[in-house]
């Protein structure tokens, strides 16, 4: 162990800020359009009331994503491989809800940038740039390229992070406001909205993705263990004050004007349209490719990396190796979950979305977090991981607090679920 982890450390702490990746990714991944508009609400019903959570949900990703990630370097295997380990109850949940999940999430991504690229040049429907933005995910994770993934969406981060920041700049943001935010306080009737906001930032399954692309990076030994962590916090910092940005604006240009946005996407639309008519048809045109940059980057982060999961789980169902080419980037069930996400779900754009399967997601997707929170305990406290690498007292402690969290949000998320 000794002469593998030296030369990594060495590396690590020669050029860990130029190494900086994966995270970016998983960070890039998570916060899509739906996250941004429960952000945008929350400012414009609560103005600053909620920021607090937004920098409680930073943190429980960070603990999630580091939990996962400690797992793979510490172990050298897949995250799949832990659940594996806990015995068959792990694969009759995630089996149906990674293909139920990922029917149902190719549709909404493809909707989701097809919205932005409509009202920038509607000569197109929201269904065929929808669909035109699927289709350009396949082609550039079909192969599997790990480096090029990471660059599109370093690319697609900075033209997301310019967009929100600088509309969050131009509406000239409450110091005070902002500094009182930090302190917690739950304001009457909002308690969904405390869970929206705090549950939503930063993704859900493309969390337990991450030891996937730390492989693909290659980082995959206790020797990365550092630069990983630098990594996770760096992303989730970024992300953090762009979610800020998104409260600031929500407090700021609606909550003074008293305006509301529709749940959903579309919200995103709406804001473009208010930005527009304050400070001029260009900030709303700017702000609309900001948009479409989180939808594509959320499309194209799960197009590659839940399609890695996928593989791993197919390829323990059918018992090959862990090195096998059919699971790993770039093999045969890659490539057809890739297929999954793109093309039948092209299916709902057209028809609508069938209330069984909606119902489905909507409790298979709310009972992901509680999953991952509690096998992340129970695996990290075990002989699965050698004993330097276990939990430690803190560790246990933020884990325990994110299981009981997304246990009381996926309550919630089931009860509406079940009701509308």
């Amino acid at each position: 162990m000794t002469t593998t982890t030296s030369p990594h450390t060495a590396q690590v702490s020669r050029g860990s800020w130029s190494l900086i990746g994966p995270g970016l990714v998983v960070a890039a991944t998570g916060v899509g359009a739906v996250d941004l508009v429960a952000t945008l609400i929350a400012g414009s019903k609560y103005e600053y009331g909620l920021l607090w959570c937004v920098v409680l949900g930073c943190v429980l990703k960070i603990v999630l994503v580091e939990g996962a990630g400690r797992y793979s370097l510490a172990t050298g295997k897949t995250i799949f491989h832990g659940w594996a380990s806990l015995g068959a109850w792990t694969k009759v949940y995630f089996g149906p809800y990674i293909v139920i999940w990922g029917f149902v999430y190719g549709a909404a991504a493809m909707a989701g940038t097809g919205l932005p690229l409509h009202s920038l040049f509607p000569v197109w429907s929201v269904t065929v740039w929808g669909i035109i933005s699927g289709l350009i995910g396949l082609a550039l994770v079909w192969l599997g390229r790990y480096e090029l993934l990471e660059k599109a969406c370093a690319v697609l981060v900075g033209l997301m992070f310019v967009t929100m920041v600088g509309a969050a700049i131009m509406t000239v943001p409450n110091l005070p406001g902002i500094v009182g935010g930090l302190v917690p306080m739950v304001p009457d009737g909002s308690m969904v909205n405390v869970l929206s906001v705090a549950g939503g930032v930063g993704g859900t399954i493309t969390l337990a993705a991450y030891g996937y692309w730390l492989r693909e990076k290659g980082w995959s030994t206790p020797g990365h263990m550092r630069v990983m962590r630098i990594d996770n916090t760096v992303a989730y910092v970024v992300t953090g004050i762009f979610v800020v940005s998104t409260l600031i604006v929500g407090a700021e240009l609606l909550y003074s004007a008293g305006i509301a946005v529709e749940s959903g996407d579309k919200g995103l639309l709406d804001l473009s349209t208010v930005l527009a008519d304050r400070y001029g048809q260009w900030s709303g045109k700017v702000f609309l490719v900001g948009f479409w940059a989180a939808a594509m980057s959320s499309l194209l982060g799960v197009w590659n990396g839940v399609s890695l999961m996928f593989a791993d789980f197919v390829g323990d169902l059918t018992k090959v190796a862990e090195d096998h080419p059919d699971r790993l980037s770039g093999g045969r069930w890659y490539k057809a979950y890739i297929l999954w996400l793109t093309f039948p779900p092209m299916v709902m754009l057209f028809l609508g979305k069938p209330i069984w399967l909606i119902l489905a997601y909507g409790v298979l997707g709310a009972l992901f977090m509680p999953f991952l929170a509690i096998t992340l305990v129970w695996i990290l406290n075990t002989d699965r991981v050698p004993d330097e690498w276990r939990n430690k007292w803190l560790s246990n402690t933020l884990l325990i607090g994110c299981t009981v969290f997304f246990f009381v949000l996926a309550a919630i998320q089931v009860k509406d679920t079940l009701a509308g």
